[in-house]
């Protein structure tokens, strides 16, 4: 199943309070984590990940604590994720030749690795200011469905 670490789950709520809170404001962890009801030791270890990959600062003294780095219309799911988790791939043989058994006869590498690469392509164009509830950012993700229902439209009320 691909699923994202809870540290990185963790990130990205961080970073969207962060968003909401604006630039000119610091939070600290311990906000942070009352406010998301998450771990406060575990806010701290994902603030400094975060801090280290240069997608947070963290002011020092009264009124210090964390905002971001850049716009959070600048700052992709993927650079967050990647901060904290590092490479996202589906399956080992994306990234790595050879050590499978059946990397030599395997029908299914090339259309993994083009999976992976469309995940990892959809990660980088989401931003966080898209991933607010109040954003006016553009739809996340505009994938076709099947049955030629797309967000809840059928295919007749389309436009053609």
């Amino acid at each position: 199943m691909l699923k994202l670490s809870k540290k990185a789950d963790y990130a990205l709520i961080a970073v969207r309070h962060l968003a909401k809170h604006g630039a000119g404001s610091a939070c600290s962890a311990a906000d942070i984590s009352a406010a998301c009801g998450i771990s406060g030791p575990l806010m701290a270890k994902v603030l400094q990940k975060l801090a280290k990959g240069g997608l947070v600062v963290s002011r020092h003294g009264s009124g210090g604590g964390y905002q971001l780095a850049r716009g959070p219309g600048e700052i992709s799911a993927f650079e967050v994720i990647n901060a904290i988790d590092g490479p996202l791939t589906i399956t080992s043989c994306v990234t790595t030749r050879g050590e499978c058994e059946q990397a030599l006869t395997c029908t299914v590498r090339e259309p993994l690795r083009r999976v992976n690469d469309s995940i990892l392509q959809i990660l980088k164009t989401v931003t966080i200011s898209q991933m607010s509830e109040d954003s006016a950012e553009p739809v996340l993700v505009d994938l076709p469905s099947k049955g030629g229902v797309q967000h809840g439209r059928e295919a007749a009320d389309l436009p053609r």
